[in-house]
C-alpha cells in the first residue's frame, strides 16, 4: 500500500532527510568560509614572520659589517674608538625610524584610499 505524500512528512522520513541535508550544507559552508580562509591567513602570516626574521638578520649583519669597516680606519683608534659605535647606533636608529615611518605611512595611504572608495 502506497502512503500519500503528506503521511511521509508526518512520519518524519522526509523531514529527517531534509534536516540532515541542511546540516551537511551548513557544515560544508562553515568549513569553506571560515576554516580555509584562516588556513590561508596563517600561511601568509607564517611566511611574513619568516621573511621578517631574515630581513632583520640581514640588517643586523649589515650593521656589524659597517662597524667592522669603520673600525679599520686608523684615525678612529685610541681616544676616538667609540665613534664607530656611535655612527652604527645612529644608522640603526635611522633604519628603525625609516621602517616605522613606512609602516605607518602605508597604513594611512590605505586608509585614505578606502575612504575615497
Amino acid at each position: 500500500m502506497k502512503l500519500p505524500s503528506w503521511r511521509k512528512v508526518l512520519r518524519g522520513a522526509s523531514l529527517r532527510r531534509d534536516f540532515d541535508e541542511i546540516k551537511g550544507l551548513v557544515v560544508q559552508y562553515v568549513k569553506e568560509e571560515t576554516i580555509q580562509p584562516l588556513k590561508g591567513v596563517a600561511r601568509y602570516a607564517a611566511f611574513g614572520a619568516i621573511g621578517s626574521v631574515f630581513v632583520g638578520f640581514g640588517t643586523l649583519m649589515l650593521l656589524v659589517g659597517l662597524l667592522r669597516f669603520l673600525q679599520q680606519f686608523r684615525v678612529l683608534d685610541g681616544t676616538l674608538s667609540w665613534l664607530p659605535y656611535l655612527i652604527v647606533t645612529v644608522v640603526s636608529i635611522a633604519v628603525l625610524g625609516l621602517t616605522a615611518w613606512r609602516i605607518v605611512g602605508d597604513a594611512s595611504v590605505r586608509r585614505r584610499l578606502k575612504e575615497k572608495s
